[in-house]
């Protein structure tokens, strides 16, 4: 049987090892033991390693034939080292994967002034963590091209469900969004529809391909926030300016409103053959009017 090693168990890839499970042997690296009983019920052999801990590592080499890379580089920094640390420990015993599948991210492109983008925009990341997924993205390129193994990186913009990935919490505080004039286009995709396209593209991605992992909504940001409000029966955030939103939220969420594109997603159509579950976020949250109580 094939085998395949996830590493980074959050809970967009959790949503596809019970599928990956009856199709293939699932190795799956935690950090912490307690949440080895987790992976073991939905049908992954729990591996403790941690990609901070490159001793720890030793055990991955030559134990899967599929990766699954879905590790978020660390917090700071412009590089990625847990990516370099993983593929070094990949390539230890001289028994290379055959593919990999990695998620990034679309804040690789930058600010691109509300364009249309495909993945033949070169990224121009303005803040570090773009950076980071940048060098991220090099390095898997390189190892790829190097190697014959087949590299796909799917680059993912916000992440929603229908329950728990909404933004619940923030518009229960009021916290604002800005008004159209200074507003932003933003990118979705269901974590279910994440989940699929992360395994499509395992067995069906073009080598060193990358793919806009998005819907096919058209949305700026406050009018978002507005459909999300809508649906939970919650009030509708107010809007500011761009210059009162700087002395009122966070400077991380300030740089997620600077960023402002448009994606094109035929590629996962075309390439991965994928039909969305959840094509918009207006039809998701159709369904969840007055949930929120």
């Amino acid at each position: 049987m094939n085998r395949v090693l996830i590493v980074g168990s959050g809970d967009v890839v959790r949503r596809i090892i019970p599928w990956l499970a009856l199709r293939f042997r699932v190795r799956a690296v935690v950090r912490r033991p307690e949440e080895c009983a987790a992976l073991r019920a939905l049908g992954a052999e729990p591996v403790v390693a941690d990609l901070d801990v490159p001793g720890s590592l030793r055990r991955l080499a030559g134990i899967a034939e599929y990766v699954l890379h879905c590790a978020p580089p660390p917090g700071q920094g412009d590089d990625d080292p847990r990516t370099r640390r993983l593929l070094a420990a990949l390539t230890r015993r001289g028994s290379l994967p055959r593919r990999i599948s990695y998620i990034s991210t679309t804040g690789v492109y930058g600010d691109c002034g509300g364009a249309w983008l495909d993945e033949s925009r070169p990224p121009r990341p303005a803040s570090p963590r773009g950076r980071r997924r940048v060098a991220a993205e090099a390095r898997l390129r390189h190892f790829g091209a190097a190697s014959g193994c087949r590299v796909s990186i799917l680059r993912a913009p916000g992440i929603y469900d229908s329950a728990a990935r909404l933004p619940t919490e923030r518009l229960r505080r009021g916290d604002p969004v800005l008004t159209p004039a200074d507003d932003v286009f933003t990118n979705h995709i269901h974590a279910d529809d994440l989940a699929r396209l992360l395994a499509l593209a395992l067995f069906r991605g073009r080598p060193n391909r990358a793919y806009n992992a998005s819907d096919d909504s058209q949305l700026k940001m406050g009018d978002y926030f507005d459909q999300v409000a809508d649906a939970l029966g919650l009030p509708r955030p107010p809007r500011v300016s761009r210059a009162e939103a700087g002395s009122r939220l966070s400077p991380q969420t300030l740089s997620f409103m600077s960023e402002s594109r448009r994606l094109d997603n035929r590629r996962i159509k075309r390439e991965l053959r994928v039909r969305l579950r959840y094509p918009t976020v207006a039809a998701t949250l159709a369904g969840l009017r007055g949930t929120s109580s």
